[in-house]
C-alpha cells in the first residue's frame, strides 16, 4: 500500500514564506475554518514557528478592524474565528432574512440557556425555581445541541445533576469567554430584537427549533434571557444540608 501511495507521508519541514505569503496563507485558513483555529494548528500545519504565525494573525487583526472591512478576526472559544463586524449587523441580518426564515432556538430554550450562562453551573431545580416553569425539555434540547454539559452532582439530597455552557455555546454566540458575556440589560435587548417579528412558543413542551445560521458575530446570536428580575440565584428547591456548595465530580457526559 505504501508503494501505491508513494510511501509514508514525510514529516513537515519548514518552508520559506514571505510575510505577505504567510499572512495570505494564514487569512485563508482561518477563512476556511468551521470552528475557531488556534495559532499552533496553524504553524504545525504551515511548518512556521508559531510566534510568527501569532504576528501574521496580529497584523492581520489589525488590517481587517479598518472601516473599509466588512468583517473582523476575532479570538472566540481560545482559537480565531472570522466574524461579521457589529455596525453591519442589521444589513446581514436583513439579507439573511430574505433568504430564508429566520432559525432561533424558542423562547423557553434561551431563557433557560442564559439562567445557566450567568448561574452555572446550575441544578434543574435552580434553573424550575428562577423561571417559574418546569424545563426538562429544553435542557435536553440544549443538551442535544451541545450548549450545555453536564458539570457533576450537587451535594444535596438526591445529589441533582449540574449544568454549565459549553465550548459549543461560546462558539455559536462568538464569545472569546464567559466574561464577554453582555448585561442582562444587553441580553433583554437581544431578546426585544430576536423576537420582534414572530410568536413565543405557546407551550414548554414545544420543540426548539435550530440555532441562528447567522455567522457567529452576528448581532442577534445570543441567549435571551429571562426579565431582568428573575435572573437572581436562587436556593435550591430541595433542602440544603452545610455543605451544599460543595460539587462532586461526574463520569456523565
Amino acid at each position: 500500500m505504501e508503494e501505491l501511495l508513494g510511501g509514508p507521508p514525510a514529516e513537515a519541514t519548514p518552508v520559506s514564506l514571505a510575510e505577505s505569503q504567510l499572512g495570505a496563507v494564514v487569512e485563508a485558513i482561518v477563512y476556511v475554518a468551521e470552528e475557531p483555529i488556534t495559532a499552533a494548528q496553524i504553524a504545525a500545519a504551515l511548518a512556521q514557528p508559531a510566534e510568527r504565525v501569532q504576528e501574521a494573525l496580529a497584523r492581520l487583526m489589525e488590517e481587517f478592524d479598518k472601516p473599509e472591512h466588512g468583517v473582523a478576526i476575532r479570538e472566540v472559544a481560545g482559537g480565531y474565528k472570522m466574524a461579521t463586524k457589529a455596525e453591519h449587523h442589521d444589513g446581514v441580518r436583513a439579507f439573511v432574512k430574505s433568504l430564508k426564515p429566520a432559525l432561533k432556538l424558542s423562547l423557553p430554550a434561551l431563557e433557560t440557556l442564559a439562567v445557566i450562562a450567568y448561574k452555572q453551573p446550575a441544578t434543574a431545580p435552580e434553573i424550575m425555581e428562577i423561571r417559574g416553569v418546569q424545563g426538562a425539555g429544553v435542557l435536553k434540547t440544549l443538551l442535544d445541541r451541545k450548549l450545555i454539559a453536564a458539570a457533576g452532582r450537587k451535594n444535596v439530597i438526591g445529589k441533582p445533576i449540574l449544568y454549565k455552557t459549553t465550548k459549543e455555546f461560546l462558539i455559536q454566540f462568538g464569545l472569546k469567554d464567559l466574561s464577554e458575556l453582555p448585561s442582562l440589560k444587553e441580553f433583554e435587548e437581544i431578546r426585544r430584537m430576536a423576537f420582534a417579528d414572530s410568536e413565543p412558543p405557546a407551550a414548554e413542551s414545544l420543540p426548539a427549533e435550530s440555532v441562528s445560521a447567522e455567522p457567529a458575530g452576528a448581532g442577534d446570536a445570543g441567549p435571551a434571557p429571562a426579565a431582568a428580575a428573575e435572573i437572581e440565584p436562587a436556593a435550591a428547591l430541595e433542602p440544603e444540608p452545610p455543605a451544599a456548595q460543595e460539587e462532586t465530580p461526574s463520569g456523565e457526559k
